[in-house]
């Protein structure tokens, strides 16, 4: 259903001109100048004129344009401030703002710089890969992690960020493995979870015993992951009645688990239990309205009980949700064919 090559500096004329060149325009000019002689940014304008040369001035002035989303207006503020002090704080704000604006070009060169900078802050590393991930280029970043673990075969982090670019990469099996390192290396919950989610999918019985040993250490009885990845788990071994008290349990932790209600929603389909199936996905899209899954199962629902009108109505909502899914737009196609 439905989530490291180091380089030299980014040469500093090469941002600046960047910069220049996004604010080319005259009327850019002015209304950027406009907007920072107006509340909330104009004390800090003034402040600036006066210190020109303190970085955190420009600093606080980008975190308020970012709260107030002028992202393009803080680039320049982060720009600066990145000139008068390299500092790995300003740095992630400064990448951060790059992705949100889409320079994935600027933004890989960029976190490269940084890892380079600051070698030991593993934050850069991972956003990396993330960044390659986005890019659509999941070989450089695992490329990247290997690099990391020839220097360092105990890097647990490095470990754990490859695993789950393999699993993206749908190379479970390295993935299990690179995920199984991290985890002995150090056996925290984040890890624990993400290896029993892989276990889960390939039906390996080891799936439970994670979950069960993270439960056992859950003393304020909050965690809900490891329920629901055992729901996958029976779900996967087809055995729909205990993945549905996982799911239960989910649930009567968190009402608002969306995927919960929309996985024993399944589990009840797969028995061809459609009325009882049909009230859970109602409740997922109660909980959730712009959830797409919930509105797809229920059309699903419909059209296996060939009240076919119902089921194009619900498939034409998933569709409208999410326009990127392609389930819904074939079912939709083939209900009203049926239907003409």
């Amino acid at each position: 259903m439905k989530n490291l090559l180091r380089f030299s500096f980014i040469c500093e004329g090469l941002i600046i001109f960047c910069f220049a060149a996004c604010h080319s325009s005259d009327s850019g000019d002015n209304n950027t100048e406009n907007i920072l002689k107006k509340t909330p940014f104009a004390t800090l304008t003034d402040s600036i004129k006066r210190f020109p040369g303190n970085a955190m001035l420009y600093f606080e002035r980008a975190e308020l344009l970012t709260q107030n989303n002028f992202h393009e207006i803080a680039r320049s503020d982060y720009i600066k401030c990145w000139e008068l002090q390299k500092d790995p704080q300003i740095a992630l704000k400064y990448a951060s703002n790059l992705s949100i604006l889409g320079n994935e070009k600027e933004l890989l060169h960029f976190l490269q710089n940084c890892i380079a900078l600051f070698p030991q802050e593993m934050e850069f590393k991972r956003l990396l890969g993330e960044a390659y991930v986005q890019s659509g280029d999941i070989r450089q970043g695992i490329a990247l992690y290997d690099s990391l673990l020839k220097n360092d075969s105990s890097d647990f982090e490095a470990w754990f960020e490859k695993g789950r670019l393999l699993a993206q990469a749908k190379d479970t099996a390295a993935a299990i493995l690179s995920l199984q390192k991290a985890y002995s290396l150090q056996p925290v919950n984040t890890f624990a979870l993400e290896l029993a989610h892989l276990y889960a999918e390939t039906k390996n019985p080891k799936a439970v015993t994670i979950c069960d040993t993270v439960l056992s250490g859950d003393s304020t009885r909050s965690l809900i992951d490891p329920f629901f990845i055992k729901g996958i788990y029976y779900s996967n071994l087809v055995q729909y009645e205990k993945a549905i008290i996982a799911f239960d349990s989910c649930i009567s932790r968190d009402w608002k688990f969306t995927d919960a209600y929309i996985e024993k929603g399944i589990a009840l389909y797969k028995q061809k239990n459609y009325d009882a199936a049909m009230n859970i996905f109602r409740i997922a899209a109660t909980v959730s309205n712009t959830d797409p899954d919930a509105y797809f199962w229920i059309g699903r629902c419909y059209e296996t009980i060939n009240k076919l009108q119902q089921a194009a109505e619900y498939y034409q909502r998933a569709v409208e949700l999410d326009k990127d899914f392609p389930e819904a737009r074939e079912a939709l196609k083939r209900v009203e064919k049926l239907i003409d």
